[in-house]
């Protein structure tokens, strides 16, 4: 079966690449809105990309009418957020947290998550998250007028002390349970793990 995307609606576009691009890490984005509000609201359309400098890329999406979602403007108006991962005890609060909130109600006081001080930036992180990267604008860029592709600069990061192995710079997988988004209202656990020995190419003499 093939398909040109020309032939399909977005909605279409979207079902095929959510349907297989598969798991799919999530930016569960803290931002700071123009009252000291905190939003927290994940997005599936994200991952690292650079390590020098450290890179991370998410796709915001206007709503219906064109209006800035508040994780946009509040970034546009700061040039500041921080990107959460969140592991399995806070998944549901993370699906949660994609719901419809007016801007003068933050996401983690509604839901009753811990918010912690960021090092380098004024938006604070979630304090329960396993990771965090504190981020500054790196660059922005307009997709068709109904999407915005976001890149942060990674500034600080945050690791749960019980997950890392600072002399080996390993994180503890047996304690390490991160969540990834498959599609619609499914997720899945990262926990059945294999491990192949290194590759080693094609010797030539």
């Amino acid at each position: 079966m093939e398909y040109a995307p020309s032939d399909l609606s977005q909605r279409e576009r979207y079902k095929v690449l959510t349907s297989f691009v598969l798991p799919r890490p999530i930016a569960w984005v803290t931002s700071l809105g123009p009252n000291g509000v905190v939003n927290a609201a994940p997005f599936s359309f994200f991952n690292v990309f650079c390590e020098d400098p450290p890179l991370c890329m998410f796709a915001v999406n206007r709503r219906p009418g064109g209006q800035e979602k508040d994780t946009l403007a509040n970034i546009r108006r700061t040039s500041e957020f921080v990107v959460n991962l969140a592991d399995e005890p806070l998944t549901r609060a993370m699906h949660e947290s994609s719901g419809d909130f007016p801007p003068e109600i933050g996401e983690p006081d509604h839901l009753g998550l811990k918010l912690a001080p960021s090092s380098k930036i004024a938006v604070p992180r979630l304090a329960d998250t396993p990771w965090a990267m504190e981020c500054k604008t790196w660059k922005t860029m307009e997709v068709n007028g109904d999407r915005v592709l976001i890149m942060g600069e990674g500034v600080n990061f945050y690791i749960r002390d019980e997950l890392w192995d600072r002399d080996a710079m390993r994180v503890h997988m047996d304690r390490y349970h991160p969540m990834g988004r498959m599609f619609a209202d499914r997720y899945c656990r990262t926990d059945d793990r294999v491990v192949f020995p290194a590759a080693e190419g094609v010797k030539t003499i």
